[in-house]
């Protein structure tokens, strides 16, 4: 984030970075309007491009704010005391849906960030969901106890399997133009969690 965005009063920041993600969220990368989000934000374009240096710029700051309302979303004391795996990460999935049930333009801007291919920004958005994963990974499953994991099983990857399944559905609705609906997505991931854990955990904690 640009040095010159952050003088910006707090509201103002918001309003520019709600009217990106609207309009980053609705078109692929190269055919979403810088115009258009100047316009939605109430600012000019050379405003625009007084307070980011260009369009990459502008959208890696936007992935990284929808990033912090998800993780802020997500993280209470009640998850960061949680020792259990798969409680853990079925708790952090439901409280993650709710988030982007609430907020449609999240659910398409992550969407198009996460299948990005052949853009300007594809490169780095690969580099940034990485290290966001292996990120969310070290800082939520610091407390789990994993001697119930049965030997040469490798919980990160369990963790990986489980984020992609979610995504996929998630896609799979939002390219059939189809709500999230909670109760149909933790009834399937309480399914799939549950085959994960008979995969992964030793019989006595299951």
């Amino acid at each position: 984030m640009s040095e010159r965005f952050k003088e910006l009063p707090e509201e103002k920041q918001i309003s520019i970075l709600e009217a990106a993600m609207e309009v980053f969220a609705k078109y692929e990368y190269k055919k979403a309007s810088t115009d258009l989000i100047a316009s939605k934000a109430g600012v000019s374009k050379g405003l625009l491009f007084y307070y980011f240096h260009n369009k990459k710029e502008l959208y890696l700051t936007v992935y990284e704010y929808v990033k912090q309302i998800i993780t802020d979303g997500v993280t209470d004391s009640r998850l960061l005391e949680m020792t259990d795996f798969f409680e853990l990460i079925n708790y952090a999935t439901m409280k993650k849906i709710r988030i982007l049930a609430e907020h449609p333009y999240i659910v398409e801007f992550s969407v198009r960030a996460f299948y990005s291919e052949k853009e300007e920004i594809s490169s780095d958005l690969k580099v940034k969901t990485k290290e966001g994963i292996e990120q969310n990974y070290n800082q939520y499953f610091e407390k789990v106890d994993f001697i119930k994991f049965k030997e040469g099983v490798n919980p990160f990857e369990i963790f990986k399997m489980l984020i992609w399944i979610v995504d996929g559905y998630v896609h799979e609705r939002q390219m059939n133009n189809e709500p999230l609906c909670l109760d149909e997505i933790s009834k399937a991931f309480a399914n799939w969690s549950k085959m994960f854990k008979q995969i992964a955990y030793k019989e006595e904690y299951l």
